[in-house]
């Protein structure tokens, strides 16, 4: 009975020994993943960085389009006498000049 408490007892401390160097090594590798996950969040890689500038090209474009078709209509009603939309036409053709240097100039094929 004695000998199978030892080889018992044996067997034990020897899988706890393991158990107890990989808790270890948790706990020494911790702050390092914990680091590494912080810096993860906090930097850009650069197919997000590329995603982020393609969407705000997108959004101007698209508002360079609305305002292009803002401004043909307000044009038109400047053509028929409207003061006031000749006022806006101008204020619509100031925001599409602030807007241009924000969008890429695509080569022509020709």
């Amino acid at each position: 009975m004695r000998t199978s408490q030892l080889l018992a007892l044996g067997l034990a401390s020897l899988a706890l020994q393991g158990c107890l160097a990989r808790a270890a090594v948790d706990v020494v590798t911790l702050p390092v993943k914990a680091v590494s996950a912080g810096v993860d969040a906090a930097t850009t890689s650069q197919s997000e960085a590329d995603e982020k500038r393609g969407r705000e090209i997108r959004q101007r474009e698209e508002r360079l389009g609305r305002l292009e078709r803002d401004y043909a209509k307000a044009m038109e009603r400047c053509g028929n006498g409207d003061d006031a939309a000749c006022d806006k036409a101008q204020a619509i053709r100031a925001e599409q000049k602030a807007l241009m240097p924000g969008v890429p100039v695509e080569p022509d094929d020709d």
